[in-house]
């Protein structure tokens, strides 16, 4: 049984926002490795950028951005919710945010040259 705050529709986009930042700050680690390569052993750092040029790679990368994406537009929707009035057509922009943060990926992913 759903409880009746979980069949709202921006239920969907608190979960979005939520799972988001989770699997952001599990990315993180990884980012923070490959950044102290460039400090640290240039010749792993190369490797590591070759690897980058795999289709996959930039698949996951464009997940990554989408990720960012959904994570910033969520934390603008809380702020709204904080800070402004509700009405009913924030359902509409909760799904434009959703919308813009396909089409940013989709374009990372088209600029990668994938």
């Amino acid at each position: 049984m759903l409880r009746p705050h979980r069949r709202h529709p921006l239920f969907v986009f608190f979960v979005l926002h939520r799972v988001s930042g989770l699997l952001l700050a599990l990315f993180l680690p990884v980012h923070f490795t490959v950044l102290s390569l460039a400090v640290t052993d240039r010749a792993a750092l190369d490797g590591f950028l070759a690897l980058t040029d795999n289709a996959l790679v930039k698949l996951a990368e464009m997940g990554l951005v989408f990720l960012l994406s959904v994570h910033f537009l969520g934390g603008l929707r809380l702020l709204a919710l904080e800070f402004l009035p509700w009405r009913d057509w924030q359902k509409t922009l909760a799904a434009a945010a959703a919308a813009v943060s396909a089409f940013v990926a989709l374009g990372f992913l088209l600029s990668a040259g994938v």
